[in-house]
């Protein structure tokens, strides 16, 4: 009995590993990675452990298995985050990349902010937190490669 428990909790913990989102965090590997597959770039700006709509907007959509099934075959995501908690805290090497990122496309300090861009890092368009259902919410973000 106790071997087939452990079969199971094992087998549970491979399917839900297979689907958690891919992000990037290096913007020069996310526009290699779009130029090669040709699918754009989804950029998020995120306070992962301050802000409450960035929060919502990864449980609501970015978790979920349709918006990750989705993601996967047609955007490069790129997550761009500024956390407050010291235990949360990034390398000065990402910290400071991060920075460049919002100098040149989140100069207003939005937060969560959703850039769209092409794979030369041209933005396409931008949104943020939505109450959306996953598929609604795509279908937000592929109406700005039209």
């Amino acid at each position: 009995m106790y071997r087939h428990l452990t079969f199971l909790i094992f087998f549970c913990l491979f399917c839900l590993s297979g689907m958690s989102q891919d992000w990037e965090t290096s913007f020069e590997i996310a526009k290699s990675k779009s130029k090669k597959t040709q699918t754009p770039i989804i950029l998020v700006f995120q306070g992962s452990d301050w802000c409450a709509p960035c929060i919502k907007l990864d449980r609501e959509v970015w978790s979920t298995p349709v918006f990750q099934k989705y993601a996967a075959k047609n955007y490069v995501m790129l997550q761009a985050d500024f956390p407050r908690k010291k235990i949360n805290e990034l390398s000065k090497e990402q910290t400071t990349a991060n920075k460049i990122l919002a100098e040149e496309y989140n100069q207003k300090g939005i937060f969560p902010l959703v850039v769209l861009l092409n794979e030369d890092g041209k933005e396409l368009g931008q949104t943020g937190y939505k109450r959306l259902v996953p598929e609604a919410y795509i279908k937000e973000l592929d109406s700005y490669l039209n």
